[in-house]
């Protein structure tokens, strides 16, 4: 499976290159998208960003895409599949940010939708995970719409986040 490039109804996603930097530096500098990301990165925190976000998809063959509408060249957000360790297990998250004139439209639902798809599909993967800040709603929000549940309370980067898993029913069934 080549994940280099994907679609849904709106959005156009394609592969994190080297390229891409002005894109992620520009996104790290929106603090209002930044708020619960992290906040704020500098230029050199976002090169090390975009150095271990590359390597991921040397390594694994899929991780950040950018996301723009069909047809555009502006940038609207981004999106990942990407390995994460939570507690010494070895997941794969579901992840997704846009720029803040693009928030409310349902565009992190449709993009966390079709990474559930192509994780469950193409990847294989016996479940999937999303985390946030307890007290980011709205993605908690997405997350139930994309049919992850609540988990469980997990400590990432030093901070308390809430966990949410959506089980892959065709390895449940494989399972039986």
């Amino acid at each position: 499976m080549d994940f280099e490039t994907f679609s849904t109804a709106r959005l156009r996603a394609t592969r994190l290159t080297a390229e891409d930097f002005p894109e992620v530096h520009r996104f790290h500098q929106d603090a209002r998208a930044m708020a619960l990301l992290g906040g704020v990165r500098d230029e050199a925190q976002g090169r090390a960003y975009l150095a271990r976000n590359l390597a991921h998809w040397d390594r694994y063959g899929f991780g950040l895409w950018l996301l723009r509408r069909p047809g555009a060249l502006e940038v609207v957000g981004r999106a990942c599949l990407r390995h994460l360790d939570i507690d010494g297990a070895d997941e794969v998250e579901v992840g997704y940010g846009f720029y803040p004139e693009y928030w409310g439209q349902g565009l992190a639902t449709e993009i966390a939708l079709a990474c559930v798809t192509l994780g469950f599909e193409q990847l294989g993967r016996p479940s999937l995970v999303a985390l946030t800040r307890p007290e980011h709603l709205v993605s908690q929000r997405v997350m139930a719409k994309a049919g992850l549940r609540f988990d469980r309370m997990v400590e990432h980067v030093g901070l308390p986040h809430v966990l949410f898993r959506r089980r892959n029913p065709a390895h449940d069934a494989e399972a039986s």
